[in-house]
């Protein structure tokens, strides 16, 4: 699960982040687009935009979903 605490400071504001146990897999980055890309270290990928509509919601749902080391947090603020 996702650490708020321990959350990119490269992430947009915002209650999705990725948090420093991000792989750089980059699948969040296929499934969710408008939101993830890779960061400009270029070591791991980050929520640049958050959801505004339920498109962008749903696809970060998804990413979320299948983080295979659960680097993607939803804190709810």
């Amino acid at each position: 699960m996702a650490n708020k605490d321990e959350r990119w400071e490269d992430n947009t504001d915002g209650a999705w982040y990725v948090d420093n146990s991000c792989i750089l897999c980059s699948l969040c980055v296929q499934l969710a687009p408008n939101n993830f890309k890779e960061s400009e270290a270029g070591d791991h990928d980050i929520v640049f935009n958050q959801p505004g509509n339920d498109d962008e919601l749903k696809a970060c749902e998804d990413a979320k979903s299948q983080c295979p080391v659960e680097a993607i947090g939803n804190d709810g603020e």
